[in-house]
């Protein structure tokens, strides 16, 4: 675990009882306090294979991407000693072995609150598309939309989510920018598999996206 930080991982994960063992097994133990898996509503032995890896296991009933995120910040406020950073990675990402040090580096040593994991293939064309609009709009480039980044907790609390379902990612990097958040883009591997999203859930996420860029536009 970097020098006096205690550092958290959230896992949302549904039906991952296949690709959850192969996420834990990059993430080494002596980076991490605690591994959070919000089992989404799962059909599967996700919870079970969790626990069995030794990750504390929470449930959100709804399925929804941003609603398991947020369970795990009602998490972190009961704990005594709530986590310094945050990691947040679905259950299905595809990370280097030192995708975790990577991200977590410039958080310790640098300026950085937030550090958003860059894929190798870069993101769909739709996550391009919304890419491209916050450029337009908030005059900042990013090169990847991926839910694989980490975060200062007190700057999570602060960006203050709302999102329960699939714009929770673009959420999280508008509200950022607006915050005036220390960003960096680091490498992390393939993140997850192009399949991820399905066509009405992609037309879902992205419409969330939108609103979510355009609302925030307004808000000064």
């Amino acid at each position: 675990m970097p020098p006096g930080l205690r550092v958290d991982v959230v896992i949302p994960a549904r039906n991952a009882e296949t690709s959850l063992p192969t996420l834990l097994s990059v993430l080494p133990s002596r980076d991490v306090r605690a591994l959070v898996v919000v089992d989404r509503n799962s059909s599967d032995g996700t919870a079970g294979v969790a626990r069995d890896r030794g990750a504390v296991v929470l449930r959100e009933p709804s399925g929804g991407y941003g609603a398991a995120c947020q369970r795990a910040l009602v998490h972190f406020a009961e704990l005594p000693e709530p986590p310094d950073v945050v990691v947040f990675a679905p259950a299905d990402a595809h990370l280097d072995p030192g995708a975790l040090a990577s991200l977590l580096s410039p958080i310790a040593e640098k300026d950085a609150e937030l550090t958003i994991g860059v894929r190798e293939a870069g993101g769909a064309l739709r996550e391009k598309l919304v890419l491209g609009l916050i450029e337009a709009v908030y005059r900042h480039r990013f090169r990847d939309a991926g839910p694989v980044r980490a975060i200062r907790y007190p700057a999570l609390v602060a960006l203050g989510m709302s999102d329960r379902g699939d714009g929770w990612n673009v959420e999280m990097l508008v509200r950022a920018l607006k915050l005036g958040l220390g960003i960096l883009e680091v490498p992390v591997g393939d993140g997850i598999p192009r399949s991820r999203l399905g066509v009405r859930a992609a037309a879902v996420a992205g419409g969330r996206s939108l609103f979510h860029i355009l609302r925030h536009a307004t808000v000064r």
